[in-house]
C-alpha cells in the first residue's frame, strides 16, 4: 500500500436503496483522492464483509436505518456486540427525523445521526462535512499513535 492510499479515509456505506447508493457514490467521488468507499446493500452483506478474515476494517461506517432483512438498528446492535467491530464509529444516515429513531440510535451507541438532505446539493454538503470531520478524527488518532 502506498503512502497516499494509507492516508485515505475508508468508509463503509450500508444502504438498501440503489438510487441512494448511486447518489452517495457520486457525492463521495468528489473526494476520490482522499476517500475510499465500499458499498453494501444490506446489513447481512455488510456484516459478512466486516467479518471477512484479513480484511482491513473501515475507519467509519455510514448506515441507513430502514432496510429489509436487517434494520439499521439490528446492524448497529450486531456491530456493538462483536468484540472485533464494536470500536467502529457508526454514523446513521436516514430520512427519518423521528426523535424515537434518533434516541434508539444513540442508545445503541451510534457515533452520530444525520438526516438525509432532500436535495442533492444539500447531500453533497453533508458528505463534505462528514468527510472533513472523519478525516480530522482519523489523522488525529494516527498522530497520537505514532
Amino acid at each position: 500500500m502506498n503512502s497516499t492510499s494509507s492516508r485515505r479515509l475508508h468508509v463503509l456505506l450500508i444502504d438498501d436503496d440503489p438510487a441512494d447508493r448511486l447518489l452517495a457514490q457520486e457525492a463521495f467521488d468528489e473526494h476520490a483522492d482522499t476517500v475510499q468507499i465500499h458499498l453494501c446493500e444490506d446489513g447481512v452483506e455488510a456484516l459478512a464483509w466486516l467479518r471477512a478474515p484479513g480484511r482491513p476494517l473501515p475507519d467509519v461506517v455510514m448506515l441507513d436505518l430502514n432496510m429489509p432483512r436487517m434494520s439499521g438498528f439490528d446492524v448497529i446492535a450486531a456491530i456493538r456486540a462483536d468484540r472485533g467491530l464494536r470500536h467502529l464509529p457508526v454514523v446513521i444516515l436516514s430520512t427519518s427525523d423521528n426523535p424515537e429513531d434518533v434516541a434508539q440510535a444513540y442508545n445503541l451507541f451510534a457515533s452520530s445521526y444525520m438526516v438525509k438532505s432532500k436535495d442533492f446539493p444539500g447531500f453533497l454538503a453533508q458528505v463534505d462535512h462528514f468527510v472533513k470531520f472523519w478525516q480530522d478524527c482519523r489523522f488525529k488518532r494516527l498522530a497520537l499513535s505514532s
